[in-house]
């Protein structure tokens, strides 16, 4: 394996034997594609784009070099939508030893005229009929996947995460054929929280579904269990009602993450997710690419710190929250990292508690290597 990519844990199962495992497939999302032409430098980005092309590359010769079956990207495939980022990526995706499956997000379609163009550029990669934002695939017997548009814009032409009427009708139709099947679904934004009270703080709810909890309830009367995310750039792993969304961070903000998924379906044990998660140690020109990475995100960290402590719940003054603020640096580089264990003993409270409940959830799968036991769904094995 290529030294430059750093393995977080023990290497993934689909390495070491084949006898029962029945499909194995990565995730890289949110890879903010940017060729160097279309880059656009906002000082105050969180999106290290410059190392998007060589990061992806890199990636991706760590895959070639295993037993893949497909590959999953949930969202954020370009920078802001640029037709010659679109065009590279699908191009790059089309020389790929197995199957490409993506979704847009939020980036991908920034203006309403850009949504019907975006199946057109990945015909090959689940939009075959280069029309229609969602669409179901039979991976191989037993097996489905399903990816979902949730970027819809309002009356305002402000882009909303959200599945339609018709979406989730077409949805219900799919997944009652598909009683038999494993199913994955693949969305960009969240379904479940990631972040303690996520759908009640203003910064938080956009990066997850606005009817999130009527999609769930559907989910659940089919038995769907595994969704797969992207969006806010995070390694984390939620549960809510038998659903587990499985949300990966992106490949251009620390720590520069990707996942490795196997399923193993048995009719009497049930459904064994192993799930491991790598990160790309070093690229040229960047040595040390986590820890430039982890310093780069954290200088940029301080304004979107204030907004978080004077928002709801915490409502803090401006004044203290500008003389915490430096003392949070890091805090969300922790955050996106997974598995934190956060402490802020010396913090004024209430908020030294608040902070400390985005630690890792003891009684949640960890985020970065997971072994989940799910119960069978009438599935069958050919």
């Amino acid at each position: 394996m290529d030294a430059r990519i750093t393995e977080v844990l023990d290497p993934p199962v689909c390495c070491q034997g084949e006898e029962s495992v029945q499909i194995r497939f990565a995730v890289v999302s949110d890879p903010h594609v940017t060729l160097p032409s279309t880059l656009w430098d906002h000082p105050n980005r969180f999106h290290l784009v410059e190392v998007s092309i060589p990061a992806l590359e890199q990636v991706l010769q760590h895959l070639v070099q295993l037993p893949l079956d497909f590959l999953l990207l949930p969202g954020d495939l370009t920078q802001h939508g640029e037709p010659e980022n679109h065009a590279w990526l699908a191009e790059r995706l089309a020389r790929l030893p197995f199957p490409a499956f993506v979704v847009p997000g939020n980036h991908d379609v920034p203006q309403l005229e850009a949504l019907p163009e975006f199946p057109r550029y990945y015909q090959a990669f689940g939009y075959e009929d280069g029309r229609s934002l969602d669409y179901s695939r039979l991976l191989q017997p037993g097996i489905r996947l399903i990816g979902l548009n949730s970027n819809h814009f309002d009356a305002q032409g402000q882009l909303v995460g959200c599945l339609t009427s018709e979406q989730l009708t077409w949805l219900e139709k799919e997944l009652a054929a598909a009683e038999e099947e494993l199913v994955l679904l693949m969305v960009h934004h969240n379904v479940v929280e990631h972040l303690r009270g996520q759908s009640l703080h203003p910064w938080g709810r956009r990066y997850m579904l606005e009817n999130a909890s009527q999609l769930r309830r559907l989910l659940q009367a089919y038995g769907v269990q595994l969704v797969f995310t992207g969006h806010l750039h995070i390694q984390h792993i939620a549960r809510r009602g038998g659903v587990y969304d499985i949300t990966t961070g992106s490949l251009v903000s620390f720590p520069h993450p990707y996942r490795l998924v196997e399923i193993r379906l048995d009719r009497e044990t049930g459904i064994h997710v192993h799930i491991q998660s790598y990160r790309v140690g070093s690229l040229p020109g960047w040595p040390d690419l986590q820890a430039f990475s982890r310093e780069w995100m954290g200088q940029r960290s301080e304004p979107v710190v204030v907004k978080f402590l004077t928002s709801a719940p915490l409502h803090l003054p401006l004044e203290q929250a500008q003389a915490l603020a430096p003392q949070l640096r890091h805090f969300w580089a922790g955050v996106a990292a997974g598995d934190p264990d956060l402490a802020f003993p010396d913090f004024p409270q209430p908020a030294g508690r608040f902070l400390e409940r985005f630690s890792r959830c003891f009684r949640c799968p960890p985020d970065n290597q997971a072994q989940l036991h799910l119960l069978p769904r009438g599935f069958f094995i050919s």
